[in-house]
């Protein structure tokens, strides 16, 4: 059985995209991969086939190696709800908020956990693909560490080292990383990888002969720049756009704890959508439909938007025939209040809400955590139409407008519900489902509704394989062969 470690220079590095890349290349081989990442930080998860919380990377990395995702993938999430604290979830459950500084603490036993996991997979593969955090040289985080180079030398796993030469100083990433590394740790790193590289590989040669001879590690591979690559965010919402034609015109506003802003990926793809987050400070633009979406902190956002004079925006909007869609925290936001007694979110207290749909929603400890599929029941569709998804939330939603649901639902485990609400105007819609889009009949009839007459079908599950088949491609043709057979033990 064989381990490997993807540690970045930098955050957004590669190192995410390199495991999923090496994961297919391997599962391609007949390889028994798996993903794991110790610790991860992200607004973005997902609900395992275990009915836990991981990370949006490991998901889509499991999709890569042809599993299923497992809460042990991810046994450690990081969901920040401040500048300063995160609800804390261990191997899939949240166990509560920490501060920072309490949380630093706290990983000593958070690694156990990590550990845990790690055997448990480390039993049922040939091969896995780990992935850090951040990086490795911030020494600051050094001390407890079970993201990087804390966790390679737990398990006693080799390490390379992936950076992004398209941000420039790839040279000195990689330098100073090594430099701020103890001797054992940089023993531990086997090789580099350079990630996103576009021009004439003859240009690079001569620095990377420097780069061998300074640090006597070889370079493994650079991968090239792979133009329209579409991949899963783990956190940071992308910008790029698709060319889109402008026949509808959907907008999205930026909170400052947006999460699963995934959700929204099959309409950023789209060609007849024209998909446009935009910052809560600035006047909202003209548009068919306005998005509200998920929500880490859900009073806290509220109370931005309004700040920020949305209220009497998405009234002028509704006026003049706009629609509103929520999507879980942005659900909550459309009824009348919302109620932290526990302070599960923040603060105990209440936030008052748009008050478009009659329901109150009170957040509990417990959170809802499964896979689900069903029916839309929108007047506007002749026949049931069938969606699926995942919830992930901590509200439980109260109130007349919820007897006129916008779906019918049936978990994993056989549990039937009804879910959402439809506005008495058919303006309005709400639903705690994620992942409303990405089934192409539902993604067709929620187009037909925001104004689009016959829209097309984006296939974004058969989107997302072709892109990691070309991350497997670039993979195959850009590393070096004999150490990647010699890593999955195939010679």
């Amino acid at each position: 059985m064989s381990v490997l470690m993807v540690q970045g220079t930098t955050s957004d590095a590669g190192k995410s995209t390199l495991v999923a890349a090496l994961g297919r290349y391997f599962a391609r081989q007949g390889v028994r991969v798996a993903p794991f990442k110790p610790q991860n930080m992200a607004l973005n998860s997902a609900v395992t086939s275990d009915a836990g919380e991981i990370g949006r990377a490991q998901a889509l990395q499991a999709q890569a190696c042809h599993v299923a995702p497992h809460t042990d993938m991810n046994p450690v999430l990081l969901k920040p709800a401040s500048d300063t604290g995160a609800q804390v979830i261990i191997q899939g459950r949240a166990i509560g908020n920490m501060q920072a500084l309490d949380y630093h603490q706290y990983k000593t036993t958070a690694q156990s956990a990590v550990l845990e996991s790690f055997r448990r997979l480390r039993s049922q593969y040939d091969l896995i693909l780990v992935e850090g955090a951040g990086s490795p040289a911030e020494i600051n985080l050094r001390e407890n560490d079970i993201a990087n180079m804390g966790f390679a030398e737990a398990v006693d796993c080799p390490v390379i080292l992936v950076a992004d030469i398209d941000r420039g100083g790839v040279f000195a990433h990689i330098v100073g990383t090594l430099e701020l590394l103890s001797e054992t740790e940089r023993e531990r790193v086997v090789g580099f990888v350079i990630n996103r590289f576009r021009g004439d590989i003859k240009l690079l040669e001569s620095g990377l002969d420097w780069l061998e001879d300074y640090t006597g590690k070889p370079v493994l591979g650079v991968l090239p720049y792979l133009h329209d690559l579409y991949m899963d965010a783990e956190d940071a919402i992308s910008t790029q756009q698709t060319g889109a034609s402008g026949k509808l015109n959907v907008v999205v506003p930026v909170l400052p704890r947006i999460s699963n802003h995934t959700d929204f990926d099959a309409l950023r793809l789209h060609p007849e959508v024209n998909l446009e987050f935009v910052s809560a400070r600035t006047p909202l633009p003209e548009c068919d439909l306005v998005i509200l979406p998920g929500s880490k902190n859900v009073r806290g956002d509220l109370a931005y938007l309004k700040e920020n004079n949305w209220q009497r925006q998405l009234d002028r909007h509704l006026r003049y025939g706009g629609k509103i869609l929520g999507i879980c925290g942005g659900l909550q936001m459309l009824g009348r209040s919302i109620l932290d007694p526990g302070g599960v979110e923040s603060e105990p207290g209440s936030e008052t809400g748009f008050g478009y749909l009659d329901f109150t929603t009170t957040l509990t400890p417990q959170k809802a955590l499964k896979n689900v599929c069903g029916f839309l029941t929108m007047d506007s569709c002749e026949k049931e139409i069938p969606v699926q998804g995942y919830e992930i939330h901590c509200g439980i939603s109260r109130g007349p407008a919820l007897q006129r649901p916008l779906a019918r639902l049936v978990a994993d485990n056989g549990q039937r519900s009804a879910d959402g609400a439809i506005s008495d105007d058919g303006q309005i819609l709400a639903t705690y489902l994620h992942g409303l889009f990405d089934a192409s009949a539902a993604q067709q009839a929620l187009l037909r509704w925001a104004g689009l007459s016959e829209p097309c079908l984006l296939d974004l599950q058969g989107h997302r394989e072709v892109q990691l088949d070309r991350l497997a491609d670039s993979v195959g043709n850009a590393m070096d062969s004999r150490w990647l057979k010699q890593l999955a033990h195939l010679q």
